[in-house]
């Protein structure tokens, strides 16, 4: 296996160990780079709009997401914490907006 591929697997199991409890949910971001019409990029600190993430782990009340899910969250909900040198999220269930569909 490359380097490369083992960050990328590596990277996936941020979450590996950690299980929320409750009705908690661990999330990590997704990037999107946003462009202007000009071609200049946005960065995330002057959007204020919701933002993305991959659902790693859940707690055991957690009843409409599951692992692996790409969901919608306000930008300031939850509690932001860094692991491995990747920012990650752990909010409740009843802040995430919604589900995409896969």
């Amino acid at each position: 296996m490359s380097t490369a591929a083992k960050e990328k697997t590596e990277k996936k199991h941020v979450a590996k160990g950690f299980q929320p409890l409750g009705d908690r949910v661990f999330v990590t971001y997704t990037e999107e780079l946003d462009r202007t019409a000009g071609g200049i990029y946005v960065p995330d600190s002057a959007k204020e709009k919701p933002q993305r993430g991959i659902v790693q782990a859940i707690g055991k009340k957690v009843e409409n997401v599951k692992v692996g899910d790409q969901v919608l969250f306000d930008k300031y909900s939850g509690s932001k914490l860094r692991i491995e040198d990747e920012e990650c999220l752990i909010l409740k269930e009843e802040d995430i907006l919604g589900v995409f569909a896969s």
